[in-house]
């Protein structure tokens, strides 16, 4: 796999078109029934989703370590 494609940028794309074509489908399929529910497990997801993102932003993860000649174990 391409190390460009494990990113969290990437990895929120592709959950982003998951939810995108549940939430187009789910009219489609299910008119009346648990539409609903799968709103609200949107909405929790979000919910989880935008804090983590901003979290990113704010703090993000620490760079690989890269041992120089210097460094002693």
């Amino acid at each position: 796999m391409n190390a460009r494609y494990r990113t969290y940028t990437a990895d929120s794309v592709g959950a982003g078109a998951v939810w995108a074509v549940l939430l187009v489908l789910a009219p489609v399929f299910d008119p009346v029934g648990r539409r609903n529910d799968i709103f609200l497990v949107f909405a929790g997801f979000a919910i989880g989703w935008l804090p983590a993102t901003i979290a990113r932003f704010v703090c993000p993860p620490p760079k690989k370590y890269q041992r120089s000649a210097n460094d002693t174990i």
